[in-house]
């Protein structure tokens, strides 16, 4: 596929996940917050993995900075990154319609939050992260830059290693045994599937 092309598709799933969004941080806005741990650090680790995951890469794709870091991938980069991105886009859409009025952006437990275990939260806790997992596949196979292209795996790392546990942690304040239990039969970012 040409360059130019792999582009405009990761821009696309970048835009997809954007719609995606936009009804729930609306219906975020109404609800009440029980707990928040947003932070000083959290807004920085947000502010960053934005900046690497979203701000750079669709700036590259309207205007190519750093054009002088391009390169060129095999071919088969732009079958598995649009692979990749089709799963994100699917998996970012399934896990807000599957949370609804517990979804929000940042550490907080809402008004009415509760535990989530049906549609894909029956085999993971976070799917949200795995399908940002799988954008930041998508942008390294997607968009051929030494710099922008690596972005937002490396962008996102750092929030993801910090935030998670502080998650689970919060999870556990708040659920209790309800959440250990949850947590011991699925996987984190990865799937797992009962026996039988």
């Amino acid at each position: 596929m040409p360059v130019l092309q792999l582009k405009y598709i990761f821009l696309a799933g970048v835009i997809a996940e954007g719609i995606i969004r936009f009804p729930y941080v609306k219906q975020y806005r109404k609800l009440a917050v029980n707990v928040d741990l947003f932070t000083m650090p959290e807004k920085i680790l947000l502010f960053i993995a934005f900046m690497g995951t979203l701000f750079l890469p669709v700036l590259y794709v309207i205007e190519p900075v750093f054009g002088s870091a391009d390169l060129r991938l095999p071919g088969w980069t732009g079958v598995i990154g649009s692979g990749a991105l089709a799963a994100s886009v699917w998996l970012f859409w399934r896990s807000h319609r599957d949370l609804g009025k517990s979804w929000s952006p940042t550490l907080q437990v809402m008004e009415e939050h509760s535990l989530k275990t049906e549609g894909v939260y029956r085999v993971m806790r976070h799917p949200m992260y795995a399908s940002m997992w799988l954008l930041c596949l998508a942008q390294l196979l997607l968009i051929h830059n030494w710099v922008i292209g690596p972005a937002g795996l490396i962008s996102f790392l750092p929030m993801y290693l910090i935030r998670v546990p502080k998650e689970e942690k919060m999870m556990i304040d708040h659920f209790g045994a309800d959440y250990e239990r949850y947590a011991a039969r699925t996987g984190r970012i990865l799937p797992r599937f009962k026996k039988g």
